[in-house]
């Protein structure tokens, strides 16, 4: 149930009653009122919708934030995450043609406050699983549980009751207006991500002196419900004011002849002279979709538009894939925290977006850009953003030391996977499960499975201070002088941190460049299609995307990382659960290199689309272009290309903008 925002910003001159002819003796007072009137009900329709893209955003990117502490607390992986993340465009899919076709025609205010309400429904329902599926259970070893008891980690007595049996402890004043709200959206939802992921997921109901694990243990979960309470909550008050607003706003009559409105209201006007208002209020459904079809024939007949929503549609799946697992290639990648990972994107990577869209409009007022050069900019935008990214590749962390997995239990060489094993001589007196993931850091810098896999024979202390000693396999390890270890897996290397910096100023760059060719590839967009169709053209466009990028690029995005996982976390009723530890070599591969195979191809189709563009134009076509005054998309008159100046910085908008970089 969402229209675009410039359609929403010119609302209600599609539906506009033609004015009344006026007496010669009205006075000039009562044409001041009627201009007060008018535009104090367009400022409240622009914050009441600003409000709404708010909401809308907040929402959108708080689903983001949210990937990996819902990945952990249900124990799924990272495929089944994408289908859920790819579902929050599957309800769009049933409306929104009619919406983008029919929705001119009907009382929209009060369609936007439903929208709003089934909004709020939505992340309530997201949040319901917390109520009704129990407590969260993380995988530890009993002694770590406050308790006056000291067992041993390693079980040498075979009657005695293995971990899985044992009950565990149950332990976040115009147009240019509502794009900018859009943008703060996914930083306060960012924002709201790394609050809920420094509560424990269970606050309130638990006794937190009891939670044995902090934010930096792979098994921490946030209270990633209470951002959709919130979100709901937020939403619900978004569509109130819809339900007050008239059907109609009366324009100014100054502004009913005015030049200078952007190409959605010029041709939004030009088609309300043509039919006349008893044209509007009297047709009828089956009248509306007589056109449908000719106009879909018209739309996919247009070489330039093919081309484009091609070259859209592969780009979309390169970057929604990509930001939907960024905080988890963060997380694994660097060994950060969810907290401050969303932290992070939320305040640096989406300003980096906002500047980036708003460059590309200036850009196009600054020097008269026409449609030629639009889809230069727009293909100059994604080549170097994607070749940025290519030098993602070289800052990453090496694997995290972990016996058995990645190393050796005597510190040999890193293993290749079919030589993982986590069992050796060192533990072999013990019997330890090889589907638990309960880490311990051992002096010697190398992360264990569990405390039993290390051997360990005896531990002191409770809860996090808890240490274990006799570990027969730290002590082994390079001929290790120590056999102590501590609850929770070891940090990453030395360099890891440097690594990060470098890859927070690479990711700002690169968010930038690929942002600023959003504005001249809508304007390219807007400038190809005939007027009358131009709003049927924004809706099919949307509608495409989310079908073939929206859904499908999380789900395999998904499945890609989820070959890169070295250790699967088990489910207490049994099955595979959620990945505890990835390859990050492999990691950092398929999830750049998936990102860039498909910005590549998306390149191709712009590239074809700038050579159509060529080929149908003159060098004095592009010129009168940059001017106002004929374009290269093969349309005839002034009118229909017309794009004043101070209108291009507000033509902004493209899918999910706000969330996908």
């Amino acid at each position: 149930m969402e229209i675009s925002s410039k359609e929403n910003t010119h609302f209600f001159s599609n539906n506009t009653i033609l004015p009344v002819d006026r007496s010669s003796f009205k006075s000039e007072s009562s044409s001041s009122k009627e201009k007060q009137s008018c535009c104090g009900g367009i400022k409240i329709f622009l914050g009441a919708l600003s409000f709404v893209y708010f909401a809308k955003a907040l929402s959108g990117s708080y689903l983001k934030s949210t990937i990996t502490q819902i990945e952990r607390r249900f124990d799924i992986p990272s495929s089944l995450v994408g289908v859920i993340d790819g579902s929050f465009e599957i309800g769009n899919l049933l409306i929104i043609i009619l919406v983008s076709y029919f929705g001119a025609k009907l009382h929209r205010p009060r369609i936007i406050g439903a929208g709003c309400l089934i909004m709020s429904a939505g992340t309530f329902l997201i949040a319901m699983p917390q109520f009704f599926m129990g407590r969260y259970r993380y995988e530890r070893f009993p002694s770590t549980i406050n308790s006056s008891v000291s067992l041993s980690p390693c079980l040498q007595d075979k009657n005695q009751t293995p971990l899985s049996a044992l009950e565990k402890s149950p332990a976040k004043i115009n147009a240019g207006c509502v794009q900018t709200v859009a943008i703060i959206g996914p930083i306060f939802g960012f924002l709201l991500g790394s609050l809920c992921a420094k509560l424990y997921v269970d606050i309130g109901f638990v006794d937190l002196d009891s939670v044995t694990i902090s934010p930096k243990d792979v098994q921490w979960v946030g209270a990633w419900w209470l951002g959709y309470l919130i979100a709901g909550v937020i939403s619900i008050l978004a569509g109130i004011p819809f339900w007050f607003l008239p059907r109609h706003l009366p324009r100014p009559e100054s502004r009913k002849d005015s030049s200078s409105s952007s190409e959605h209201s010029k041709f939004i006007i030009e088609e309300n002279k043509d039919q006349g208002t008893s044209s509007w209020q009297q047709a009828k459904l089956a009248e509306m979709a007589k056109d449908f079809l000719p106009s879909l024939k018209n739309l996919f007949g247009n070489p330039v538009y093919i081309l484009y929503l091609c070259a859209s549609i592969i780009q979309f799946n390169s970057l929604i894939g990509m930001v939907t697992y960024k905080p988890k290639y963060i997380e694994q990648q660097y060994g950060q925290t969810s907290s401050k990972t969303n932290f992070v994107i939320g305040l640096i990577n989406i300003p980096a977006v906002a500047f980036g869209i708003f460059s590309g409009g200036l850009i196009m007022k600054r020097f008269g850009v026409g449609v030629v050069g639009a889809a230069k900019l727009s293909l100059g935008s994604s080549f170097f953003g994607y070749l940025l990214l290519l030098s993602l590749f070289a800052m990453g962390c090496g694997n995290s030391e972990v016996a058995g997995l990645t190393v050796s239990y005597h510190g040999a060489k890193p293993m290749s996977d079919h030589e993982q094993a986590l069992f050796s001589e060192c533990n072999s007196g013990c019997s330890c499960s090889r589907n638990d993931w309960d880490p311990i850091c051992g002096d010697n810098g190398v992360t264990y499975v569990s405390a039993c896999l290390a051997g360990c024979r005896a531990s002191n202390g409770t809860g996090k201070n808890t240490v274990f000693f006799n570990c027969s396999c730290v002590r082994t390890f390079e001929s290790s002088q120590s056999s102590s270890a501590v609850v929770g897996p070891c940090q990453k290397g030395n360099e890891c941190p440097k690594m990060f910096l470098y890859f927070l100023v690479i990711s700002v760059i690169t968010s930038y460049t690929l942002s600023v060719g959003g504005t001249p590839g809508y304007i390219l967009l807007l400038r190809c299609i005939k007027p009358h169709l131009k709003s049927f053209a924004l809706g099919i466009y949307t509608l495409a995307i989310r079908v073939l990028a929206g859904i499908p690029a999380p789900v395999y995005f998904g499945v890609a990382i989820d070959t890169t996982c070295l250790k699967w976390g088990s489910k207490r009723c049994g099955g595979r659960g959620a990945c505890r530890l990835y390859d990050s070599s492999a990691l950092r591969y398929v999830y750049l290199g998936l990102t860039l195979v498909l910005g590549m191809v998306s390149i191709f189709f712009s590239v074809a689309v700038l050579w159509v563009l060529r080929k149908r134009s003159s060098p004095q076509d592009e010129t009168l272009s940059a001017n106002g005054e004929r374009g290269a998309c093969g349309t005839k008159s002034r009118k229909d290309n017309f794009v004043h100046s101070d209108q291009l910085i507000q033509s902004t908008y493209w899918p999910e903008k706000e969330t996908r970089l």
